[in-house]
């Protein structure tokens, strides 16, 4: 048998303001403008543990009844380093049977959190540009206004979670977080932009949706005069656990950490490019809690410029990683 372990190892361009000895004071270019760079989402505890689990495996590689590969992934934050290594054939050669990886969240250290099934949302990103006809804001009536259409889009874009979506199979999510048009208070424009994300944990829902957005963007702005284009930045799919595989190694985490320790999480919004290793083989991903007791309500959310991580999660989750690759190729 043949398992692989993954870490993704990006930083993100946020200047880090916690008091720590080993603060990043690195700067990089982002978007045009200068910016500090930090591990705000603890892919630099990813691959510390991953080193730490290779480190021992590799002790252990003559009593192994397997392969283990470990996977040093680039760039989850975007553009989604999984793809391109499994276009590369890092999934063959030995061909994996199973993959692992994990991710620090604000949990407490010493905790892991997993969800067998969806796990993580898709993220999907859409843009829908309106053309109208500029004329004179006194007089509207010579023109089309891409403003109005925009907003009767923007209002009926919400009833699709409400209308359309059935809920009781699976959440989802349309946001519009940027609306631009004109440049003056008395010039109606000729054009508007409106930009979005869909989040989703269905894969025909997500499907659904996107069609739904283009009918809904392009059907009012032609009965008001006007037109509308969509396009997609098609983004991580659904984050799916394997139930089997799941439900088969949480027996490992439980006896590594103890009674307690080892439950059953929400469904989140964030997404993972861990996914696409998912669409190939059975993976399971869960989340490692790196917040010491007591500050579970007031540590800094994943992206934060005050994100922290526990060291004292390092050694488990090593420990997580190493076990479940041992268990996993005896058969436990």
């Amino acid at each position: 048998k043949v398992v692989a372990l993954r870490a993704d190892m990006d930083a993100l361009p946020v200047t880090e303001q916690g008091d720590l000895p080993f603060k990043s004071v690195q700067k990089a270019m982002w978007n045009g403008q200068e910016t500090g760079v930090m591990h705000a989402c603890g892919h630099d505890t990813h691959v510390a543990m991953l080193m730490g689990a290779a480190t021992v495996l590799a002790q252990l590689r003559a009593e192994l009844p397997g392969t283990v590969k470990f996977i040093f992934q680039p760039a989850e934050e975007g553009p989604g380093g999984a793809a391109p290594m499994i276009a590369a054939g890092v999934l063959r050669d030995p061909q994996v049977d199973a993959i692992f990886g994990l991710h620090v969240f604000p949990y407490t250290v010493g905790h892991v959190v997993y969800r067998a099934g969806p796990l993580m949302a898709s993220a999907d990103e859409f843009t829908i540009e309106i053309t109208g006809k500029q004329t004179h804001g006194a007089v509207p009536w010579g023109g089309v206004d891409p403003i109005v259409i925009g907003a009767q889009i923007v209002t009926s874009l919400q009833s699709i979670v409400s209308r359309n979506v059935n809920i009781a199979k699976a959440p989802a999510v349309v946001t519009v977080g940027k609306f631009a048009a004109g440049n003056r208070s008395n010039i109606i424009p000729d054009k508007a932009e409106l930009v979005g994300t869909v989040r989703a944990f269905d894969n025909e829902e997500r499907a659904r949706i996107r069609a739904r957005i283009e009918g809904i963007a392009t059907e009012y702005a032609r009965t008001a005069g006007g037109s509308a284009k969509v396009t997609w930045d098609l983004g991580y799919p659904v984050t799916v656990n394997d139930p089997a595989l799941t439900e088969r190694m949480v027996p490992t985490l439980q006896r590594i950490l103890g009674p307690g320790k080892v439950s059953v999480g929400p469904l989140t919004g964030t997404a993972e490019d861990f996914s696409y290793f998912q669409q190939q083989v059975p993976g399971m991903v869960f989340f490692r809690g790196g917040t010491p007791p007591g500050q579970e309500q007031t540590a800094a959310q994943n992206h934060s410029p005050l994100f922290f991580v526990d060291e004292a999660a390092l050694p488990v989750g090593v420990r997580s990683l190493a076990s479940l690759a041992v268990d996993f190729l005896g058969g436990g």
